[in-house]
């Protein structure tokens, strides 16, 4: 990793061109990637397993409330996910990215593995949910500091101009932890028999989350701090008398005071991207199996299928966005989602195999409009000695209100019996995206605010060294031709009224 001069105050030259290491790069990438995939591996496992835990958990209660009983299990830990990530940023933007980040993935890990553990509500009784409700609090509370530390790490170790597909890896990671969960519950449970999976094999994929976590760890271990936020400590500890946009002692009140409008266009884009996780590979499962009747292996595998897809687009979409930037996928992602939600809902309903995968079809590549460029957009919407502070606290209560999807989709459906009140959910969500999509400032290409530009290469950072120079010089023409246009104004004044002269 090549060091570069801190100061931002004299023209930019090429010695403020970080370098960045491709070797590292891929590291930092690979490193938060697993983490995030770990998070994922749990809800896919989770969402897939909703039914087998209801009955585990909660035998007393009818079918349709042993589902409503385990995905609420399932939303509850969102409720701490707010203080976990103001502990984590805090730390975060005073000790570091790479520190926390080890922490995290340990409880993580921990969390999903004693979930393998626990003793069923036969065995134990009421103690045996209460246990699930502490076990998935302590997930909650080191994921509040997991994505947003994690898409940070990525952002702050990617080039400016490769940004977009750097960052895709993240929710790559998500889409593929997701789909290794939702596989090997397929797996055990075709392998086992249902009433061998029923009662013990469900444990295997929860305890499987141990020695993923132990190869996260040993990665992120091993990994070298982030060049944007070395770049910043150094700056601080050189400059004593640094302002509060440099300072890593901000508080939140003057986060929120004066970082508002940011704060909300990050709250807009994780409600629309959460929302419609939750929807499709969350609540999806259930949705198939419970309310429509649709055997349980074959709603699984199309879930499965539209996942493999997913994994093809997101990079795609990351790439892209390195060329025509974020917004365009923001805003026609939000309108696609307003647009044919409905439609998707009524082929999903249709009981018509092909119809089915169609509808789930369009909603996974919408929702990889979201996912394909959200790692690279939220670390970019504040300057580096709030980046982490800000993008967890604020990223965390908008999953605390998109965690619900889940619960609340399952709810209102068996409150009206209406199956397309999912559509409608989507359909409203997808108004904030659309509004967020316009509002927000396109970041593409561009440094990370508060640091200076970041290259693949010498060469590429000549060319960043050129295209500053021409803009600056074309800002100096765009002044002396309104300077010309100002003067021949005076003039013509001054002809039609002389004695101005």
């Amino acid at each position: 990793m090549k060091k570069i001069s801190k100061s931002t105050s004299k023209p930019l030259d090429i010695n403020d061109i970080t370098i960045i290491d491709d070797s590292k790069l891929k590291k930092a990438i690979i490193a938060a990637a697993l983490g995030n995939a770990m998070e994922w591996f749990d809800f896919g496992v989770y969402g897939f397993l909703a039914y087998v835990l209801g009955q585990v958990f909660f035998p007393d209660a009818s079918p349709s409330i042993q589902v409503v009983a385990a995905l609420a299990t399932f939303s509850v830990p969102f409720l701490v996910r707010p203080l976990g990530g103001l502990v984590f940023g805090v730390l975060g933007d005073k000790l570091g990215r790479q520190k926390i980040l080890s922490v995290t993935i340990i409880i993580m890990s921990l969390s999903t593995f004693c979930i393998g553990l626990i003793p069923s509500y036969a065995s134990i009784g009421i103690a045996a949910p209460i246990l699930l409700l502490v076990a998935k609090l302590a997930q909650g509370f080191s994921i509040g500091g997991e994505y947003s530390g994690a898409a940070i790490f990525v952002a702050e170790y990617s080039p400016d101009r490769k940004r977009g597909f750097m960052g895709s890896w993240l929710d790559f990671g998500s889409i593929a932890g997701f789909l290794v969960g939702a596989g090997l519950v397929v797996l055990l449970s075709t392998l086992l028999g249902e009433s061998t999976f029923h009662q013990w094999g469900w444990r295997i994929p929860f305890i499987f989350a141990l020695p993923l976590g132990i190869i996260g760890l040993y990665l992120r271990h091993a990994l070298e701090e982030t060049p944007a936020f070395q770049q910043h400590t150094d700056s601080t500890n050189s400059q004593q008398n640094s302002d509060s946009d440099t300072s890593a002692t901000m508080s939140f009140k003057q986060i929120f005071s004066k970082y508002w409008k940011s704060l909300l266009v990050c709250v807009g884009l994780v409600i629309v991207t959460n929302v419609t996780y939750y929807m499709l590979l969350t609540y999806m499962p259930s949705y198939l199996s419970h309310n429509l009747n649709y055997p349980t292996d074959h709603g699984v595998l199309i879930i499965i299928a539209i996942m493999i897809g997913m994994l093809f687009v997101q990079p795609v979409i990351g790439l892209i966005s390195d060329k025509i930037g974020r917004k365009p996928f923001i805003v026609g992602g939000s309108l696609g989602l307003l647009v044919l939600s409905y439609p998707a809902f009524a082929m999903i309903n249709s009981d018509v195999i092909g119809l089915i995968f169609l509808g789930l079809l369009i909603l996974a590549v919408l929702l990889n409009c979201f996912t394909g460029v959200m790692a690279s957009i939220l670390p970019a919407i504040f300057p580096t000695s709030i980046r982490y502070s800000a993008l967890a606290i604020s990223f965390n209560i908008s999953v605390l209100i998109a965690g619900a999807t889940p619960t609340a989709a399952a709810w209102l459906v068996e409150e009206s019996g209406n199956l397309y009140m999912p559509a409608y959910y989507l359909m409203v969500v997808a108004l904030i995206g659309l509004i967020t999509g316009f509002k927000m400032n396109e970041t593409a290409n561009q440094p990370l605010r508060g640091a200076t530009p970041a290259a693949s290469d010498k060469s590429e950072a000549n060319e960043i060294l050129t295209e500053h120079f021409d803009s600056i010089e074309q800002k100096v023409e765009d002044i002396d031709e309104q300077i010309e246009s100002l003067q021949e104004q005076r003039q013509d004044l001054v002809d039609q009224h002389p004695k101005l002269d």
